[in-house]
């Protein structure tokens, strides 16, 4: 079986949003069209408390996008965004979510963030999607969303570790391109046998 797996669609990564990811709402009825030919959805949600640790304003001195050292290793300090029962928490209006089986909601441990559909930062705590697929018989994940470059690609090489078969779709996928962080999650998706398509 096969799933469509949608990276934090979400209205603080989408233009006019705290943590605008360039085109990030040009994604959006492609993903829709695509949600046809799987047989599961999940869609997964960034979903933090307010005063996060990855918020550069919980850290004095600090500018978003500067990067620290949390007891996980290091950290890049993030603008405010998708804070619990926000409007920018919320997946973009047009998203199909009625489509979804599961929603994955993650980095609310205000300890710690999460990239990844499958682990916190510290690449040890599980959100339980992993335990989620493999008992509906799922093999195959396809990923799409925001951003190319951070949670899809945490997402995809985690998936990958976790020995499913993994296609990300980078059509409909936008990156942030923090420093080069483009190229390099590029590089790292294809040396852990992700398909970039």
């Amino acid at each position: 079986m096969k799933a469509l797996i949608v990276i934090d669609v979400q209205n603080d990564f989408c233009p006019g949003g705290a943590l605008a990811v360039p085109g990030g709402d040009g994604i959006v009825h492609g993903i829709n069209t695509l949600m046809n030919d799987f047989e599961a959805v999940v869609l997964t949600q960034d979903w933090h408390p307010a005063g996060h640790s990855s918020f550069a304003s919980s850290h004095s001195g600090k500018n978003p996008y500067d990067l620290t050292e949390m007891p996980y290793g290091p950290q890049v300090l993030w603008p405010d965004h998708c804070i619990q029962g926000s409007l920018g928490a919320k997946f973009h209006t047009e998203l199909h979510t009625d489509r979804a089986d599961l929603i994955i909601r993650k980095g609310y441990n205000p300890a710690i963030d999460s990239y990844s559909a499958f682990f916190e930062n510290d690449h040890e705590t599980p959100t339980g999607l992993e335990g989620y697929l493999r008992t509906r018989g799922i093999s195959q994940v396809t990923m799409v969303g925001l951003a190319l470059d951070f949670c899809v690609n945490y997402s995809a090489v985690d998936a990958a570790k976790l020995g499913f078969d993994v296609t990300v779709r980078e059509d409909l996928c936008r990156a942030i391109d923090l420093d080069g962080s483009l190229a390099a999650a590029r590089q790292g998706m294809k040396a852990k046998g992700v398909r970039l398509a």
